[in-house]
C-alpha cells in the first residue's frame, strides 16, 4: 500500500469515526424535535423546534427503552418527548402525575391526591402550577375528556397536552412508562424560523 493510499485510508477512518460519534451522541445525549400539532399550545406552537435532553432521566442504550444508568425520574410539570404507547408516534406532552399519585382530570383541571393544581388568570391567559412549575394553559377548545380518579402505578406517568381540549394524550392512550420517554424538552430553540431560547 502506497503512502498516498494509507493517508486516504486514515482520512476515511477518521471521517467514519467522527460520524459515528455524532450519531451516537445524537441518539443518546441530545436532539431536537419539530412540533407537529397544536396539542401543547400556547406553550409551544406548530412548527417550533424543541431542544431535547436525552440524558435528563438517565443514560440509555441507543434505540432502546433500557437504561444503562438511571437518573431522577420525570417530575410533575416536565415537558417530555415520548413514544406513543398505541402507535410509537413521537409526541410532546407534559407530565401531570407520577407513580403513587391519585390523579383526576375533570373539565381539563388536574387534581393530585384530591387537591386541584392551582390555576390563575393573568394578562396572557390561564396559568397552571404543577409541582414547582407554572405554565400557560388553553381551555379554548374545552377541557377534553375526564379521567380518574385513579392511582398511578409503579413506573407509569400520566401526560397531558397544555391545550387540554385539543390533545390526544394519556386520557386516550393511558399510562406512559419511563422507558417510553425519549427525553426532557428543555427549550424552544427555533420559533417562526428564527433562533430563540424559551425554556420550558
Amino acid at each position: 500500500m502506497s503512502t498516498r493510499q494509507r493517508s486516504l485510508l486514515r482520512d476515511m477512518v477518521s471521517v467514519l469515526a467522527a460520524s459515528a460519534v455524532v450519531l451516537v451522541a445524537r441518539a443518546s445525549f441530545a436532539d431536537h424535535y419539530q412540533v407537529p400539532s397544536g396539542s401543547m399550545e400556547p406553550t409551544v406552537q406548530v412548527g417550533d423546534q424543541i431542544c431535547v435532553n436525552k440524558v435528563a432521566y438517565g443514560l440509555r442504550v441507543p434505540a432502546s427503552q433500557k437504561y444503562v444508568l438511571e437518573g431522577a425520574g420525570p417530575a410533575r410539570g416536565d415537558v417530555v418527548v415520548l413514544a406513543s404507547p398505541t402507535d410509537g408516534e413521537v409526541l410532546l406532552k407534559r407530565v401531570v402525575a407520577v407513580p403513587g399519585d391519585v390523579v383526576e382530570v375533570s373539565a381539563g383541571r388536574v387534581a393530585i391526591d384530591g387537591a386541584r393544581a392551582p390555576v390563575r388568570e393573568d394578562e396572557g391567559g390561564v396559568v397552571e402550577e404543577l409541582g414547582a412549575r407554572e405554565h400557560a394553559l388553553s381551555m379554548e377548545s374545552g377541557g377534553g375528556p375526564d379521567f380518574g380518579p385513579t392511582l398511578v402505578p409503579k413506573d407509569a406517568y400520566l401526560v397531558l397536552g397544555d391545550n387540554r381540549g385539543n390533545s390526544r394524550d394519556g386520557r386516550y392512550f393511558g399510562w406512559v412508562t419511563r422507558g417510553a420517554m425519549l427525553g426532557k424538552a428543555v427549550a424552544v430553540c427555533l420559533h417562526g424560523g428564527k433562533p430563540v431560547w424559551q425554556p420550558l
